[in-house]
């Protein structure tokens, strides 16, 4: 058990740590907190209980989407960066905004079978105001396909890696 926390550990900050060069290097928000969840759920999944890639990215994708909807209807302008004053107008939309993309992500996750929990926690960061444009929400699901697929190389890796070979004596 010991072996397989350092394994997920690093395989987490390996997948993650892709993520943030790109942040780094095009100043976009390639990482945001519902990926944590995302990375190591890839990460300490094996075999039969690995999540397809397709329930990960069409999670995420389904929970952008919803948060956008409901954003742009419900709350736009309004944000979660500060506290909105009690019985406001804006925090109401907030509210309503939060609400809506919950149960419009959970409900089309269900129905497309793409459930991914960490999807929920997408769907507010987009319908509460962080990262509600349509780039920023593009930007999203882009760094759920990048999550995915250095998921993929990294399993690929670790499944040639020399390191699980017995060495050869000559």
């Amino acid at each position: 058990m010991q072996r397989r926390g350092l394994e997920t550990g690093l395989t987490a900050g390996l997948l993650f740590a892709t993520l943030g060069v790109v942040a780094w290097g095009s100043g976009s928000a390639f990482i945001f907190p519902s990926l944590g969840p995302s990375a190591f759920v890839l990460a300490f999944a094996v075999g039969s209980e690995r999540p397809r890639g397709k329930r990960v990215v069409g999670g995420h994708a389904i929970g952008a989407v919803a948060g956008l909807l409901a954003y742009t209807v419900l709350a736009s302008g309004a944000t979660l960066t500060a506290s909105p004053p009690a019985f406001s107008l804006a925090g109401l939309g907030l509210v309503a905004s939060g609400l809506v993309s919950v149960v419009a992500t959970s409900w089309g996750m269900v129905a497309t079978d793409t459930v991914h929990a960490p999807a929920c926690a997408t769907t507010l960061i987009v319908s509460l105001g962080l990262l509600s444009t349509p780039r920023e929400v593009g930007i999203i699901v882009a760094s759920v396909v990048l999550l995915v697929a250095a998921d993929v190389v990294v399993r690929k890796a670790a499944a040639s890696s020399v390191f699980d070979s017995e060495p050869t004596v000559q």
